[in-house]
């Protein structure tokens, strides 16, 4: 007798569907994305807090960049050469500006920068004298310990940035970096775009060259700004007799560089200086920070702004809060222009995702 035929499998088993455990399940590849997402996220996060130095080393390099690419289109405008003999002028040009700096400052204003240091700390005195004369419950706090308070709550410094060698280190860091990106910055930029989706390439090209223009004007903007108001201060100072008006036109100028916070700490030495030599020149002195201050504020910030990204003062000085807060003396150089690229991209990327208006 023959063997009984196989039963044939029923057909509502589902042999040609992917099970809940199977990569090629439409809901498993959903969720996956979701969480590759959230983790890549998370480790984005940890990437700022650990690796925050070397990244804002990095950004710095893309300013310096920015400073020197900006000089050589400049340049190209009135010398008809190749773009690397341009750029090599700007960056000797820039060199041998940071070297007469140095030198002025390290050799011309040695004896300026010691006796400086001891007006401060008499001027410091007197006015928390002057406080406690008012019934202010003010401590007694020696000047150094003043101003390292001051410089604590700025930021934190991490060891790499509070030693002299690490400055220096990082000043080079950045200056090579800026160097390397300025000589052929295209590489990078198809570097970025390489790792992109082929999609999103072309939004990519045009958000970095927007974010590029704006870097470009921001730093054009702010290094005028710190010629007007050092060059500025240190001759009006200069003509009212208040001393050391080389050193603090010079400071003046560096702290240019740093909106609102720099303005009010170089105000605060303009201040203490000029009334150390008598009230008349402390009153000059106050008049020639006012005059010097509205200059740069009703004629050289709004022409920047209106030639880059128009940034609210509150929203520049708190970004500089938070990025001094997390990242030191660093963080609070570069949140200005962090803050205008980020507004840059944002700019763009809604351009790009607004509808098109059909044409009457």
């Amino acid at each position: 007798m023959s063997e009984a035929a196989a039963p044939p499998p029923p057909t509502d088993r589902p042999a040609d569907r992917p099970g809940p455990s199977e990569l090629r399940d439409p809901l498993i590849r959903q969720e996956l994305k979701k969480a590759s997402v959230w983790f890549a996220l998370g480790l984005a996060v940890l990437a700022v807090i650990f690796l925050a130095q070397p990244l804002l080393l990095i950004f710095g390099g893309i300013v310096v960049a920015a400073i020197f690419d900006g000089g050589t289109r400049l340049l190209g405008r009135v010398l008809p050469i190749g773009r690397g003999w341009r750029l090599l002028i700007v960056v000797l040009a820039g060199f041998a500006f940071l070297a007469g700096t140095i030198w002025l400052a390290g050799v011309q204003l040695t004896a300026q920068a010691a006796a400086f240091k001891a007006t401060i700390e008499t001027e410091l005195t007197r006015l928390l004298a002057l406080a406690a004369s008012f019934g202010l419950d003010v401590p007694s706090l020696d000047p150094d310990q003043i101003v390292a308070q001051a410089m604590g709550s700025i930021g934190r410094l991490t060891s790499a940035v509070g030693t002299a060698v690490g400055v220096v280190t990082n000043l080079v860091m950045i200056l090579v970096i800026g160097l390397f990106v300025a000589v052929e910055p295209r590489i990078y930029e198809r570097g970025v775009a390489w790792m992109l989706p082929s999609a999103n390439r072309e939004g990519f090209y045009r958000t970095s060259d927007r974010m590029g223009y704006t870097l470009r004007r921001l730093m054009a903007g702010r290094l005028l700004g710190m010629a007007v108001e050092g060059v500025g201060t240190w001759l009006l100072l200069m003509v009212g007799g208040v001393p050391m008006a080389a050193l603090l036109g010079l400071l003046t100028g560096i702290l240019a560089f740093l909106p609102n916070i720099g303005a009010i700490v170089s105000g605060l030495l303009i201040v203490l200086i000029g009334f150390s030599a008598g009230v008349d020149t402390g009153l000059w002195a106050v008049a020639v920070y006012a005059v010097v201050q509205i200059v740069d504020g009703y004629l050289i910030v709004p022409y920047v702004a209106r030639r880059t990204v128009d940034l609210a003062p509150a929203l520049v000085l708190g970004a500089q809060l938070i990025f001094g807060a997390l990242f030191g003396i660093l963080g609070l150089a570069l949140a200005d222009p962090i803050v205008a690229l980020t507004k840059a991209a944002l700019d763009q990327k809604s351009e790009d995702d607004a509808p098109e208006i059909p044409e009457p």
